[in-house]
């Protein structure tokens, strides 16, 4: 019984054998997937191409046997196949995600572009400002420095002296210098990324987070100066959204934002004013001027009455036109204080 069923089994295999190779020898693609059929196909058409060519020239030179000029089909070839890959890696182009802000840009025209962030910095920055190609040396670079507007103060700066003097405290500049090159950084990323319709709990975590990498936080050595405001409209300043905050910023709102850095206790505070709405620009240009004005007009010996008239006096210069009512300057002094902190 065993020795049948086992000639039995030969048989049909032998069979199904035979019936394969039938098979196979009628459809020359038998066994092969969709690709390998394709690929095999267009390998028959470009040989029934190459012998028609040979029998054209042939027909062309009286009967005498041609070859064709194989580079030729060569390039032909190549550029077909170049032709298909290209078609099989081309990918669908993502779409730019819409900006929410009315004339299609993400900060205010008066604020002109948002600054460039420095070679080897990352985009959102996490890369240590210290470990920049720019700074590799361990100096930071000084910024913009004012004259004093007192003429008896002007000896600090020429006097010899008052150099050398300044020189001493190189250490301690250099530090404040590094703590400013940090919120410079994370002032130009926030200036890419806020834009109208942001929770203000996801702003003020994003600028943290930056600040926190960009200066190498480490317990009260370094890290931030101070939590994070984003003040809205007639919130005059110094608000800092919970967990949980629902609020969000909008088209028409004036934010005040206002973050700080600090090493080793030295604080680096600044504040700026983020809108979207271009009826505000000219109450931010105001500022802006006020803000440089009472710079200018500091220093030592100074009276702070002094400074503050200064600062008035240019505000009080400007008007501003909101929803078609202009408001004579000398209405926002204290909101020059907000605004300009």
């Amino acid at each position: 019984i065993i020795c049948e069923r086992t000639i039995m089994s030969d048989t049909n295999a032998n069979a199904s054998a035979s019936g394969a190779a039938e098979a196979s020898a009628d459809d020359p693609y038998a066994g092969m997937t969709k690709q390998q059929i394709k690929n095999r196909k267009k390998r028959e058409a470009r040989k029934r191409k190459k012998q028609q060519q040979k029998e054209e020239k042939k027909e062309e030179n009286g009967g005498e046997d041609v070859k064709v000029d194989d580079a030729a089909q060569k390039d032909d070839d190549a550029a077909a196949s170049a032709s298909s890959a290209g078609k099989k890696k081309k990918k669908k182009k993502k779409k730019k995600k819409a900006n929410n802000s009315a004339d299609g840009k993400p900060w205010s025209t008066t604020s002109g572009p948002a600054p460039k962030l420095p070679e080897g910095q990352t985009y959102p920055p996490k890369r240590r400002v210290a470990e920049l190609p720019a700074f590799k040396d361990g100096k930071f670079p000084e910024g913009e420095i004012q004259e004093y507007a007192l003429e008896q103060h002007a000896s600090r700066i020429t006097s010899e002296e008052k150099r050398a003097q300044e020189r001493l405290e190189e250490d301690v500049y250099n530090e404040v210098r590094e703590a400013a090159e940090v919120h410079r950084q994370v002032r130009a990323y926030a200036k890419k990324f806020i834009k109208p319709g942001m929770a203000l709990v996801d702003i003020v975590q994003k600028i943290e987070a930056a600040s926190d990498a960009l200066i190498g936080t480490d317990g009260l050595k370094r890290g931030w100066g101070f939590p994070t405001g984003v003040s809205i409209n007639d919130c005059a300043a110094h608000y800092t959204p919970n967990y949980g905050d629902k609020r969000v910023l909008q088209y028409g709102d004036v934010m005040k934002l206002d973050f700080g850095t600090q090493i080793n206790g030295r604080i680096i505070d600044c504040a700026m004013t983020i809108h979207f709405d271009p009826q505000f620009d000219n109450l931010v240009n105001a500022v802006k001027d006020a803000t440089n004005t009472g710079i200018k007009e500091a220093g030592i010996d100074v009276r702070l009455c002094d400074i503050g008239e200064r600062i008035q006096e240019v505000m009080e210069s400007y008007e501003v036109t909101i929803e078609g009512k202009t408001y004579p300057g000398k209405v926002y002094p204290v909101f020059y204080v907000v605004l300009a902190c």
